[in-house]
């Protein structure tokens, strides 16, 4: 069913000024007063897909960078103090066809701008987030788009692996992983299996953290019945950060981040990267306790054909 698009502004999560885009079956919320951050994807009315920390919503101004959950736009590879450059003022808005344009300031340590575009299809539970980093300095950067999702406590990340190749067809690697020093593989809450890997998020979790040249497009997480998915390109052409791979997920005891990254590129003064991720919520699917239920319930609905369209646009 095809719908009307709004968009309006409206106070979420503590802070006055955010916008908030419908197609009337789901609902994209950011806030302008802070960010840019996306606050809320859900169908409307339904929960959000993503998790936030109550105590730093509806704040401003801070002199350090706050988490506060949602959807951010960060700079890869991560550097301290570069990377955690404080996004705690408000954003300009441009209007767009199908959505909006959100800019924050130059960044005064980085010299970057970030800007994300928002785009949502007149039907369907799809849509379309664009990440774009802007060098506004004298110098040349070299950095790529990051985009971090925080999903909801309680939930589980699936990350779609390579079909097996028989050893007598291929000689040669087809897979790329980069551990953290703080990764332990043998985590309850790390699980392999065949055609994909599980990450749970628990409560008494520490720090875990892998990354994956991961050129299956595509990334899940369910929690409560309530399936997010996110598409993304891999180029095997493109240099990527963090050991080459462009996706990778972070938990611990209060979140869980599924984080796509963009090819690093050497930015001159003027120049700018973008990365884009594609977007879609499904309802009422059902927990998955084996490989074979991931496949018949999940595996289908990754290989949605309108979302990857949208994708290569």
């Amino acid at each position: 069913m095809t719908h009307h698009i709004t968009i309006d502004i409206q106070p979420c999560g503590g802070w006055a000024n955010n916008v908030r885009l419908s197609n009337g079956e789901i609902e994209l919320v950011a806030s302008l007063d802070v960010g840019p951050r996306i606050l809320r994807f859900a169908h409307v009315g339904g929960p959000n897909a993503f998790g936030d920390f109550p105590e730093q919503l509806g704040r401003v101004g801070e002199s350090k960078w706050m988490l506060r959950g949602g959807h951010r736009l960060w700079v890869a590879p991560e550097r301290k103090p570069e990377t955690y450059e404080p996004d705690n003022e408000p954003v300009g808005m441009d209007r767009l066809a199908d959505g909006v344009r959100l800019t924050q300031k130059t960044g005064v340590m980085t010299h970057l701008r970030k800007v994300m575009e928002l785009r949502i299809p007149a039907g369907g539970s799809a849509v379309v987030v664009d990440h774009r980093l802007v060098n506004e300095g004298s110098r040349a950067v070299e950095c790529a788009a990051w985009g971090l999702s925080v999903m909801r406590q309680g939930g589980v990340a699936i990350v779609p692996l390579p079909k097996l190749v028989p050893h007598d067809d291929r000689c040669t690697p087809n897979q790329n992983w980069s551990l953290w020093s703080y990764t332990d593989l043998t985590d309850s809450r790390f699980r392999m299996d065949r055609g994909m890997l599980r990450i749970s998020q628990a409560p008494d979790g520490e720090p875990f953290k892998i990354g994956l040249a991961q050129r299956e497009g595509w990334a899940g997480y369910w929690a409560d019945g309530q399936l997010f998915l996110k598409w993304f390109r891999h180029a095997d052409e493109c240099r990527y950060p963090d050991g080459n791979v462009n996706f990778e997920v972070y938990t611990d005891r209060r979140i869980l981040e599924m984080e796509t990254l963009g090819p690093l590129a050497l930015l001159e003064p003027g120049a700018s990267v973008s990365h884009r991720e594609v977007w879609a919520l499904h309802r009422d699917v059902p927990a998955c306790g084996s490989a074979n239920e991931f496949s018949r319930h999940i595996f289908p609905l990754a290989r949605d054909s309108g979302a990857q369209s949208l994708l290569k646009l």
